[in-house]
């Protein structure tokens, strides 16, 4: 035993042993991670193996380049590589935790328009347990520090290193290669980050990433008119053609869309303590002259609220990594409901009480043709209003209603709430709800939250109905995105009371709201599945707008041929018979694995998804629309749009002579005085 010890301390004493060691410590605890901060979905003995293994190839590659140093600086550049890969790996498991994706080169790029305000959700996501992926370069440090381990200076063999990098791209082809018997096409096919991550490890998904993100680049640099080709040819042979009853019932009307934070929908008609926690939203759902979807899911990727935006604006989905808005709204050119509205005679503005920057919104919003953005520079923000990413919502809308009331008639007003936003924290004399008691601190939250955006839309209505605006205005709610990710599966199955909320449950739990209401409109509960991909076709039919020319990848909701295949940005999705959820499909009425299900059927379903998920990209990542003309529909002109306060004051101070906004119509007399909030912080103020 004494022999065998003596060996072992002998071989770490040496460069080589220290490198080997190095490795073993790594994928120790990358598989740690793996398997308690990452939900991989690893089955079987193949996946397992290839999980356990796959950090080894690159990161002995890696400090494998060490054994080319001399000395010292051998062991310094190797301590620095496995730090700085530590700091990424400790990155990913906060950004996994919330959000259940992995950081990508077009995700980080896009992080200045994000970053602001992160501070408290970084805080709410990090656990002790997640610093103990940094353990192996404190135990190599430590053991090089107290002369454990003696750093080796002597001259080495070339052969040795050499050797070493070719052990390391011969164990990566092994990898690759078992992982492509495995999920063939795996790095071909559009699939979910988690399987490039289980089968080759998260360095490997980095390098795919850097090489599909370079690729994409030069993909817009490189295309051409012709391109567009497949896809208008697939634009006129799936047409949904709208439905003629519903066609033009909102024409001239005012249209609101209120982006209801994360707001799952779940929450409509849930009771907590025996208390409604969105009684407002509650009665808007069932009123008479309410459209209100009870099929409707989120379909967004990595951009989140960016990609609800782009889908509902523009019928295009969200990239596969990053936010279109941040990576292509600048340059790109669109077809956008501001775009096209402006072009129907209304004014078009977007409220949001954050900074300007914030999703890059500041310059995608030119591009979607938006004649305001009326962001935080525009509101009296003071200590006290602000939650995190935004005005609170009751100040926020209220403080919206004096802007709302110059827009010029017909106007199309997009208000962005962000009170219900992660990690769904509320100071105490917001709150009017108990704390759900699931243990699990997100999700306890979220009822307080809800409530909160609930009543914050309680007051907007009311001031509708008291302004007249009411009988004027076509209102949409949307929620944007899941608040609970599926990494609290066990909190959701005691707030739902699902037994094992499972993968299946997850995907059923990303419903979200959606509501269309207005004076007159025949209403009622809509069971149809779609997402929000059909919105910009559903609220164009109803205020009486052809769309026929357009690429738009939805369809209207209220048409009898509305394809329910509700399409997932990682390829999954959900029919009102099959879920389909990584490789499994399940029969969406009673939960359970689909067996009957053929392969013709699974292949039919799956082409359709990846074929407009692949067009959408194609759009998008080549900038074709520049290449597109839609009979009379102008491109927008960036230059025609600023959104500086001062200019823009200006500007709708101007429009006031047109005498169709609601205080023109008011003899200049502010209608805001009929807001009514119980917004502590301003009853503080006076």
């Amino acid at each position: 035993m004494k022999r065998i010890v003596k060996s072992i301390s002998k071989f770490l004493n040496t460069r080589l042993g220290f490198v080997i060691f190095a490795v073993l410590l790594f994928t120790l605890k990358t598989i740690y991670a793996y398997t308690t901060k990452f939900n991989l979905g690893v089955k079987g003995p193949i996946q397992t193996f290839l999980m356990i293994i796959n950090p080894i190839p690159i990161m002995l590659l890696l400090f494998g380049i060490a054994l080319y140093m001399k000395g010292r600086k051998s062991y310094i550049f190797l301590l620095i590589i496995d730090f700085l890969d530590t700091i990424w790996l400790f990155s990913n498991v906060l950004y996994y935790r919330e959000f259940s994706d992995f950081l990508t080169m077009v995700l980080i790029k896009g992080s200045g328009s994000v970053s602001n305000n992160l501070g408290k959700s970084i805080m709410g996501i990090v656990e002790p347990t997640d610093f103990l992926v940094f353990l192996d370069v404190l135990i190599l440090i430590l053991l090089l520090a107290f002369h454990v381990i003696r750093m080796d200076v002597k001259r080495l063999n070339w052969k040795i290193p050499v050797l070493v990098s070719s052990l390391a791209v011969l164990l990566f082809g092994a990898n690759l290669t078992l992982a492509g018997s495995d999920r063939p096409q795996l790095l071909t096919r559009t699939f979910d980050n988690n399987y490039i991550v289980k089968y080759l490890g998260l360095n490997v998904f980095n390098i795919y990433d850097v090489v599909k993100t370079t690729r994409t680049n030069a993909v817009k640099a490189q295309a051409k008119s012709s391109d567009l080709d497949s896809i208008e040819k697939y634009m006129k042979n799936n047409y949904v053609t709208p439905n003629v009853e519903y066609s033009g019932v909102a024409k001239g009307k005012n249209v609101f869309i209120i982006h209801l934070e994360s707001l799952q929908q779940f929450m409509i008609d849930f009771k907590w303590d025996g208390e409604e926690v969105t009684p407002n939203l509650n009665k808007l759902y069932h009123e008479d002259d309410t459209l209100s979807f009870d099929n409707f899911f989120n379909q967004v990727g990595q951009g989140k609220t960016a990609d609800a935006e782009l889908m509902l604006e523009n019928s295009l989905f969200g990239l596969p990594e990053g936010s279109a808005m941040v990576t292509d709204g600048t340059t790109n050119t669109f077809q956008a409901a501001p775009a096209i509205l402006d072009q129907q005679g209304y004014t078009t503005a977007s409220f949001h009480g954050d900074v300007p920057s914030f999703w890059n919104r500041d310059n995608t919003y030119k591009s979607w043709g938006y004649d305001y953005f009326f962001s935080s520079e525009y509101f009296n923000v003071k200590k006290g209003y602000d939650i995190g990413y935004g005005m609170k919502d009751k100040i926020f809308l209220k403080d919206s209603s004096k802007y709302i009331e110059q827009l010029p008639q017909p106007f199309y007003a997009k208000l962005i709430t962000v009170t219900n936003h992660y990690p769904y924290t509320l100071d105490k004399k917001n709150q009017s709800i108990s704390k759900t008691d699931t243990g699990d601190s997100t999700v306890d939250g979220y009822v307080q939250t809800a409530k909160y955006l609930d009543e914050s839309i309680g007051e907007f209505m009311n001031w509708l109905k008291e302004s007249g605006l009411d009988k004027t205005s076509m209102v949409v709610l949307y929620g944007d995105h899941y608040g609970i990710s599926d990494n609290h599966k066990k909190a959701m199955a005691k707030l739902t009371g699902i037994k094992g909320f499972n993968d299946f449950d997850n995907a059923q739990y990303q419903r979200v709201p959606f509501m269309i209401h207005m004076d007159g409109l025949k209403g009622g509960i809509n069971h149809t599945y779609g997402g929000e991909i059909d919105v910009l076709p559903t609220l164009l039919n109803l205020l009486g707008v052809s769309d026929k020319n357009m690429i738009q990848f939805g369809s209207d909701l209220l048409s009898k041929d509305h394809p329910q295949t509700v399409a997932f940005r990682n390829g999954d999705f959900v029919t009102p018979t099959v879920t389909k959820v990584g490789s499994n499909y399940y029969n969406t009425k009673t939960g359970k694995v689909d067996k009957k299900i053929t392969s013709e059927q699974k292949s039919t379903l799956s082409n359709k998804v990846t074929t407009e998920l692949s067009l959408s990209d194609r759009v998008v990542n080549g900038d074709l629309l520049r290449f597109h003309t839609v009979p009379g529909f102008t491109k927008v002109d960036k230059k025609d749009y600023s959104y500086k306060k001062s200019t823009a004051l200006k500007k709708l101070k101007a429009s006031q002579k047109k005498g169709t906004s609601v205080l023109a119509q008011n003899d200049d007399k502010s209608l805001t005085d009929l807001y009514t909030t119980d917004a502590p912080e301003l009853s503080d103020d006076k």
